[in-house]
Formats: structure tokens, C-alpha cells, sequence
């Protein structure tokens, strides 16, 4: 079915999975329909259903794409061996930040991924248990203290990027760069003056 029309057939369905995740986005679910998509899209309703057998059939492609993506993302973000002490925050502040990036740089599939998803709350347990994975094995390269449960770690930062995604990412009063200095900031020094901020010392940008 994907194929149907050649190039042109997929051009049509990358502009209804596009129209798609924005009505999702901004109606839900059950208040959106599909003659309100084929209508923005510039299609017929029959043609909606050459590519998707039903509106929740594109939904669903919708939330696959997206938890697809960021699994994959959360498992490339893993730190190498050989890393200079001095150098870990840094990489810690651009893996944070990639993930804001790429968290922003599709607000509607992000509201729809994370938010929208009936499947959200396991879903976002499975990242956690990725980034436990991530953490632990950089735990054992001496990235980290050795006395942190980075199970506990990981919940923490899914439910950090989580809430600052709700509250200034999708409505667009910060940008991923800020959140990201912010939340690592908080994690690497804490919040102790005596531990100075991440700006003062110099160690990321």
C-alpha cells in the first residue's frame, strides 16, 4: 500500500502523517477526524485510506515513529571509554541537549509521543531503562560515583526532561540549549553554592 503511487504516492502519505500528528497534537485523538486531514492535506478521504486503514492505524505509525526514534537516539548517546574526566560534563551537557533538539525539532509528535500516548507511561519506562543502561556502563568506566543507584538516576532525568518538555519546550519559552545547562548543572554540581555553577567554573559552555 505504501507504494501505490510511486514517489508521488509517498510524498502523499509523508503530508498526511504530517497533517495528521498536527491535528493529534491540537485536538486529540477522538475530536480529530479523517475528512479534516485529507481536507488540510490537499487529498480525497478515499485516498486516505490507499495508505492508512483508519485513523487509528496512523496514530499508532505516529507513536511507533516516535518511540522508535528516541530509543534510538537514547541508545547512541552512550559515552565511550577514554573520555577525560575533565571533559565528561561537557558531553553530558551536549547529550541532554541533543535530546531537547530533537524533542523540539517536532513539537506535534513530540506532544503525541509523550503526552498523548496511551502507551506513554510505559514508554518512557522502557527509555528509563535504557538510559540505566547508558549510565551504568559508563558508571563502570568512572564517568560517575560508584555509590549512585543510576536506576534512580535515569527515572529522575526521563521525568526531568519530561516536565520541562510540557512546561517550556512545547510552548516555546526556552530553548533545548538553556534547558539542557540547567538540568545539568543541577545534576553534575548540585545545589550547594559551594559546589559553583557550571558557568563560574568553566567546565561547560
Amino acid at each position: 500500500m505504501k507504494n501505490r503511487k510511486g514517489r508521488k504516492g509517498e510524498e502523499s502519505r509523508k503530508r498526511l502523517l504530517k497533517v495528521a500528528a498536527n491535528e493529534f497534537s491540537i485536538r486529540g485523538f477522538h475530536d480529530t477526524k479523517v475528512s479534516t486531514i485529507v481536507k488540510r492535506a490537499g487529498l480525497t478521504q478515499p485516498s486516505f485510506y490507499l495508505y492508512f486503514p483508519s485513523k487509528q492505524a496512523i496514530f499508532e505509525e505516529l507513536i511507533t515513529d516516535f518511540h522508535s526514534r528516541v530509543r534510538h537516539l537514547t541508545e547512541s548517546l552512550l559515552l565511550e571509554s577514554g573520555i577525560k574526566q575533565t571533559d565528561v560534563s561537557n558531553r553530558v551537557l551536549s547529550a541532554v541537549e541533543t535530546v531537547f533538539q530533537f524533542l523540539a525539532a517536532d513539537l506535534d509528535l513530540t506532544r503525541i509521543g509523550f503526552f498523548l500516548n496511551p502507551d506513554a507511561k510505559q514508554m518512557k519506562k522502557d527509555l528509563a531503562m535504557v538510559l540505566k543502561d547508558n549510565l551504568e556502563a559508563e558508571q563502570r568506566l568512572g564517568y560517575f560515583r560508584s555509590d549512585l543507584d543510576m536506576e534512580t538516576v535515569a527515572e529522575c532525568l526521563i521525568g526531568i526532561i519530561e516536565h520541562l518538555t510540557d512546561s517550556h519546550l512545547l510552548p516555546g519559552s526556552k530553548d533545548p540549549a538553556s534547558l539542557a545547562a540547567q538540568v545539568v548543572n543541577l545534576l553534575i554540581y548540585g545545589m550547594l553554592p559551594n559546589q559553583g555553577a557550571l558557568q563560574k567554573r568553566g567546565d561547560i559552555r
